[in-house]
């Protein structure tokens, strides 16, 4: 029997939306009775997690236990967070329950690896890149990690925050691509899409070609952890 997965969302809705969206999609089912029970905890109250890492905004771990404990009395049996930069809290909330959490870096991390990259472009926020939550995993996994000098990291969070969390700017406004290219030039081999908006943007805007998903990731292993059956041997 598959487990019950639970997702601890609301960081944001779309973001959410986007990886259930990627579960159905990666999952190989001929009927609804096919597919994972999923437990979904869209918390908006979660508070913004770079605001609290770099300039001591208001702590996101209180409102994560609350929706983690939340998913496991609900029934889940599996708990992942659509959240890149909410991995920085990851112990606290593994912690919070008696559970596993996937770790979404240290998955797209794995991936990496067993494609023999080893220079991968980080797309994130300040607080993901800052706090080394994929400095860390991708380390670990012999993956040396690129980041945007500082005029183009201050266009990503633009993109992140007006292009796709406000919807206040238009994503084509944004030099994305200039981004890409200039990171390439610095040995980048793949980039990585590491908050769970940049996908939408990059979906939006027609510029996945060479960019590895972490949302995507994180909904082919919940897949498999949970015993479904994927409809693909790998997240690329």
């Amino acid at each position: 029997m598959k487990k019950t997965l639970g997702i601890i969302g609301g960081m944001g809705p779309a973001a959410t939306c986007d990886l259930m969206e990627k579960i159905i999609a990666l999952t190989k089912a001929a009927c609804d009775q096919e597919h994972l029970h999923i437990v979904t905890d869209c918390n908006t109250n979660i508070p913004d997690r770079t605001a609290a890492i770099l300039h001591g905004g208001a702590d996101p771990v209180p409102e994560l236990q609350k929706s983690a404990a939340r998913l496991e009395t609900a029934g889940a049996e599996l708990l992942c967070m659509p959240c890149n930069t909410a991995h920085y809290f990851y112990d606290q909330v593994a912690a919070a329950v008696g559970i596993p959490v996937l770790h979404m870096p240290r998955e797209t991390a794995r991936v990496l690896s067993q494609a023999g990259v080893k220079t991968a472009g980080v797309l994130a926020t300040d607080g993901t890149v800052r706090s080394g939550v994929y400095e860390a995993a991708l380390s670990q996994a012999g993956i040396r990690p690129v980041y945007p000098d500082e005029a183009d990291q201050a266009q990503i969070m633009r993109l992140i925050y007006q292009g796709v969390k406000a919807r206040a700017v238009p994503l084509k406004d944004i030099p994305v691509e200039e981004i890409m290219t200039r990171l390439r030039g610095r040995g980048a081999e793949v980039l990585l899409l590491a908050c769970t908006e940049l996908p939408i943007a990059f979906a939006e805007l027609g510029l996945t070609e060479g960019c590895l998903d972490p949302t995507r990731v994180l909904a082919f292993a919940a897949v498999k952890a949970c015993g479904g059956e994927t409809t693909t041997d790998s997240p690329w």
